[in-house]
């Protein structure tokens, strides 16, 4: 899996947001904690609006927070608001992108790693990440790596 800049961005100041709870925070502040460029900040912040992950307000009091609680944000919703589905092949759904011949199985290798990646993204919210309180089915994952690899 490769993330783009705007995606790791775009989590980073979700994530942030989550940290500060309900209180209005600058684009300012964000691009200052994360160390994220102002200009590239701002363009995520309108997506992250426009994707319903956070809202933003005018005037002095003003300034950004997630639209709804950040238990209720998860990863994948922040990496679909900014960069579209997960898991596309070559923009497409992997089960509408058909291979001939004896590459046919390609389709189900993506449609695997769709649903792995679904599993985790899905399951951990941006509350969790920002009080370093990762689900269990994650921080298995982190105990021992290697025993999760698939050795047939």
């Amino acid at each position: 899996m490769r993330l783009s800049a705007r995606v790791d961005y775009a989590l980073r100041a979700a994530v942030a947001l989550a940290g500060y709870g309900d209180r209005w925070v600058s684009a300012e502040q964000i691009a200052e904690d994360q160390a994220i460029p102002r200009k590239f900040l701002e363009s995520i912040l309108l997506q992250l609006r426009r994707g319903g992950i956070a809202t933003s307000k005018r005037g002095s009091e003003g300034g950004h927070q997630l639209a709804r609680p950040g238990d209720q944000i998860s990863l994948a919703d922040v990496i679909r608001a900014v960069d579209g589905p997960l898991v596309g092949v070559r923009g497409e759904r992997p089960e509408q992108v058909p291979y001939a011949g004896t590459a046919a199985a390609l389709t189900n290798v993506w449609i695997a790693l769709r649903v792995s990646e679904r599993n985790i993204l899905e399951s951990v919210s941006l509350a969790s990440v920002a009080a370093d309180d990762l689900p269990t089915s994650v921080t298995k994952l982190l105990e021992d790596p290697d025993a999760w690899v698939i050795r047939d």
